[in-house]
């Protein structure tokens, strides 16, 4: 069976292993379909042999505009049938961007339980709290909308997912009683959004750790250095590469459940055998060794050296200098196309066309600033050229 970890305040256990619903295979050439013949098997198969936390999200599987319900619940409801839905814990979310008022709240729950075919949610998260979401949210009194969901029992476990820096991560968890939070934590984002000291500061408070983004959307197996590939092989010839991936994290102790977001069986056999064969001591002081050699490999691709650290901010011309190189690095770092799709993808929902790159006038205030002496005018070019030329 696959080992369990406590969640958090809940003193509750869960398996190490989580089935992440927003990557399911499809039938069709749309996001909405799903292939459900083939995703129950998935499901079902990775219940049968211990993974009992399954995510989802009201959004996932959306055929519409972004922000309209999608098709992962419902399916959800479907495979969890036959007595599957008494053998795990649920997550799904709140999708903020669409909420206007409390009422709203109340409304979406109401839905996605309908959605989920089912009386409660165990974990139900505030979808990506960040600079834009946190103080709005706050004065429609979702800290309230929670107490009292958990007080009628529609919901178990109030939590939030976050998107953002360290600084409001650390005020939001400081903010209410949690019960759980989902960050992006892998081998190479140990700085990134709530980071390392976000882990380890949950910890601290006895809020469950949800890791997503293990894989980094894959990225760290298919765009792997054929180096670090050929040593990583060497050293454990039995591991797949996601298995490196998922036994950096489980070494830590924080980390409560790790969700992978897998898209056909073959995922499912790998990323469950590697959880069954999980236990203390398994990721070894010559593995995390190794794992430090392939941080430099994929940092030696960085393009620019820019920590994001903001003191370039604001750019007179409204140009977000940090998310754009950032944007630059990751095409470099894995020398993929799906990179590019991305920051296309991401322009509209998470750098807004008034704050993209080609806006910059090369007026020179940001290298004033810049700690690093960096030359950001040509590397904002370089950013246009790479995804807008």
């Amino acid at each position: 069976m696959i080992e369990k970890r406590a969640m958090g305040k809940t003193g509750d256990s869960s398996s190490i292993l989580g089935f992440g619903c927003m990557r399911l295979p499809l039938k069709g050439p749309k996001p909405g379909d799903i292939d459900l013949e083939l995703a129950q098997k998935m499901v079902r198969s990775a219940i049968d042999r211990g993974v009992d936390y399954v995510d989802t999200a009201y959004v996932y599987h959306t055929s519409g505009a972004f922000g309209t319900s999608g098709a992962s619940e419902p399916f959800l409801a479907q495979a969890l049938k036959d007595g599957y839905r008494q053998r795990v814990k649920i997550a799904t979310k709140l999708p903020l961007w669409t909420i206007k008022s409390k009422a709203d709240m109340n409304k979406f729950l109401d839905l996605q339980l309908k959605n989920l075919d089912t009386n409660y949610i165990d974990y139900y998260l505030a979808h990506g709290f960040g600079n834009s979401t946190w103080e709005p949210m706050k004065e429609l009194k979702i800290l309230e909308f929670f107490d009292e969901a958990v007080k009628d029992g529609r919901i178990l476990y109030p939590s939030f997912s976050f998107h953002d820096e360290y600084p409001l991560f650390e005020t939001i968890l400081k903010s209410y009683d949690w019960s759980m939070c989902q960050i992006q934590y892998n081998f190479l984002d140990t700085k990134y959004q709530a980071g390392q000291a976000g882990l380890k500061l949950a910890a601290q408070r006895n809020v469950a750790i949800v890791i997503m983004e293990p894989l980094r959307g894959g990225f760290l197996v298919r765009f792997m250095p054929s180096e670090a590939e050929q040593f990583l092989k060497e050293a454990r010839p039995d591991w797949s590469l996601a298995a490196w991936c998922l036994n950096w994290l489980w070494n830590q102790p924080e980390v409560g459940v790790v969700l992978s977001g897998m898209s056909d069986m073959a995922q499912v056999d790998d990323n469950v055998s590697v959880a069954q064969k999980y236990r203390p001591g398994t990721f070894t002081q010559a593995d995390e060794a190794l794992i430090q050699r392939v941080q430099v490999l994929f940092q030696d691709r960085i393009k620019v050296n820019c920590t994001g650290c903001g003191y370039c901010q604001p750019c007179p011309s409204g140009v977000d200098i940090p998310q754009n190189l950032s944007f630059l690095n990751q095409y470099n770092m894995f020398e993929a196309q799906e990179a590019r799709n991305h920051y296309k993808w991401a322009y509209g929902l998470m750098v807004p066309a008034t704050s993209r790159a080609d806006l910059c006038v090369s007026c020179g205030e940001c290298v004033d600033r810049c700690p690093q002496g960096i030359p950001i005018p040509e590397f904002l070019d370089q950013t246009v050229k790479t995804f807008q030329g």
